[in-house]
């Protein structure tokens, strides 16, 4: 497994006027590794999230993806260099099929302009025929093969995340970030996107960030486990040592817990 850093956090901060949401955080995620970001509700995981993919601008602190200072840069400018998520809650157009979302996920890689589109130059429609057909093929390897031309808003909740994945591989990420990617999913849904992230990341050679409430996926797919309290770093390490830190204990279940 590569160990050179494709991000680092570099005392990373979030202020809401006086409210510290993010305590300067020191993070970094090896080239090919699958990390999971955890935490209890409020610890500030959506907010570190968002300012490494340009969502908010960091009050301070860096943040360098594949050698280059991004923090700060708009959203656009972090999926350009090969950034892709999906959320917490589901973002998905709607009233769009899901081929039509794949193909927003897409934008950002099409080379046509503005002018040949009009005129329907024959570059456009090529590029147009061959997005179409990778979308196709990013529904079928996300186990959505043949709901292609349904509307977003009538797949099941399941889908409709598998769909969230697919639009953020038509980035042509490099780390994909997933923000709970698994709420809502019953326990054998759970399971198949455990194989699914594995999958992922042998496939496409990604790196990949979960956020995740569901610790038993988390001790499974992550080699590596950061835990955040009230926006601060209280535990870092392999899976079974995290799981076993008093601090991430007492967090999740209270000091009576070890006590």
């Amino acid at each position: 497994m590569a160990t050179d850093p494709l991000l680092e956090a570099i005392e990373l901060r979030k202020e809401f006027g006086g409210l510290v949401a993010v305590d300067d955080i020191d993070f970094t995620i090896p080239l090919g590794s699958i990390v999971s970001l955890i935490g209890p509700n409020g610890a500030g995981k959506t907010t570190f999230f968002n300012m490494l993919t340009g969502v908010y601008k960091p009050t301070a602190g860096r943040v360098v993806f594949d050698g280059e200072d991004i923090g700060g840069k708009p959203p656009h400018a972090a999926t350009q260099r090969g950034i892709g998520r999906t959320f917490q809650n589901i973002r998905l157009f709607e009233q769009m099929t899901a081929t039509e979302n794949v193909l927003v996920g897409m934008h950002c890689r099409l080379k046509a302009r503005i002018i040949p589109s009009i005129f329907g130059f024959p570059s456009v429609r090529r590029e147009e025929r061959e997005a179409r057909e990778r979308a196709r093929e990013l529904l079928a390897y996300c186990n959505l093969g043949g709901k292609d031309d349904e509307y977003a808003r009538n797949l099941s909740y399941g889908d409709q995340r598998r769909l969230e994945v697919a639009r953020a591989l038509a980035t042509q990420p490099k780390l994909l970030l997933l923000d709970e990617p698994t709420a809502g999913m019953n326990p054998q849904e759970t399971l198949e996107f455990v194989d699914f992230i594995f999958k992922l990341r042998e496939d496409e050679q990604l790196t990949i960030l979960l956020i995740e409430h569901d610790m038993k996926l988390v001790m499974g797919v992550s080699e590596r486990v950061t835990v955040l309290e009230y926006g601060a770093k209280i535990a870092e390490g392999q899976a079974l040592e995290v799981q076993s830190d008093p601090r991430v204990i007492e967090a999740y279940l209270g000091k009576a817990a070890v006590s």
